[in-house]
């Protein structure tokens, strides 16, 4: 499947894309934090630490006001750049997650709110003084109400004292379900299918990007488990789909999409990134 790269100001790319008639059937955002620091990156093989000479994004945001200022327009060119399908997953933490929920209620419309993920990817503070934060957010919203949504595709096994105290029953191939009457409904679910995913993901560990340890390790800071695109993209979006990622970092959406048999499209201002996914890609 092919992939599309352009290093440069994702707004103007943005605008550049809508003239082009160019639509989006899934749109992963994962902006800077906030954090108020560079980050650097390790840029060859076998380092263990990131390089501080090669900083691979500023995340040092001058203020709340300041950063709304910038994802609102961007916000806006992204709405317009999806399909009648698309999905928006915006990426965040605590530190601005709820002002950017706001300004995407007043971009997309509040009815337009699909959800939100709570990822723990097993890291952050944990503090003696305050609650630490050890969570991550992802917003969802829908272009229109008819946006790709492959529920079935989502799924976790049960727990296992659910497992044990109420799949008693056993078919004719000898598969365990249970058996459940709401209403004049009988609904049946079985074990080895398992359940409809939540929204609470605890079972994706964050990447440890600054050290060579797993084999989709690029050395690009902060990047995200290939595990957490490959759920979002398969959910919301279909083969064939064409996915962007509009700060695509060290490339990993546009990875995955390819993988799985979908269009991808990927834009970041970092040379590094652009580099970074480049090599990982083999373009």
């Amino acid at each position: 499947m092919s992939v599309e790269l352009f290093h440069g100001d994702n707004l103007v790319v943005a605008r550049t894309l809508i003239e082009r008639g160019v639509e989006l059937d899934m749109l992963y955002v994962d902006p800077p934090f906030g954090v108020g620091s560079k980050h650097g990156a390790r840029t060859r093989e076998g380092e263990s630490r990131a390089s501080r000479t090669s900083v691979a994004y500023d995340d040092a945001w001058e203020g709340i006001d300041r950063f709304l200022a910038s994802l609102t327009p961007r916000l806006e060119a992204f709405h317009a750049l999806l399909s009648a399908r698309g999905t928006l997953y915006l990426h965040l933490d605590h530190r601005a997650v709820h002002e950017a929920k706001v300004a995407c209620d007043r971009v997309f419309g509040r009815a337009r709110f699909l959800g939100e993920i709570i990822w723990v990817p097993g890291n952050g503070a944990r503090s003696s003084k305050a609650w630490g934060a050890t969570h991550q957010t992802i917003l969802a919203y829908g272009k229109t109400k008819d946006f790709i949504f492959h529920a079935d595709d989502l799924r976790e096994p049960y727990a296992a004292g659910s497992a044990a105290q109420h799949f008693n029953k056993v078919d004719a191939e000898g598969r365990r379900y249970r058996e459940r009457t709401i209403g004049n409904r009988t609904y049946r679910y079985d074990l080895e299918r398992g359940r409809r995913m939540g929204t609470v993901w605890t079972d994706i560990p964050a990447m440890a990007a600054n050290t060579p340890i797993a084999r989709e390790t690029t050395g690009y800071p902060h990047q995200k488990p290939e595990k957490l695109l490959e759920r979002l993209i398969r959910a919301s979006s279909d083969e064939g789909s064409l996915v962007g990622d509009l700060f695509c970092g060290s490339g990993t959406t546009l990875a995955v999409a390819r993988r799985l048999g979908r269009r991808a499209l990927g834009c970041d201002a970092s040379p590094l990134a652009i580099e970074t996914t480049r090599k990982r890609l083999g373009t």
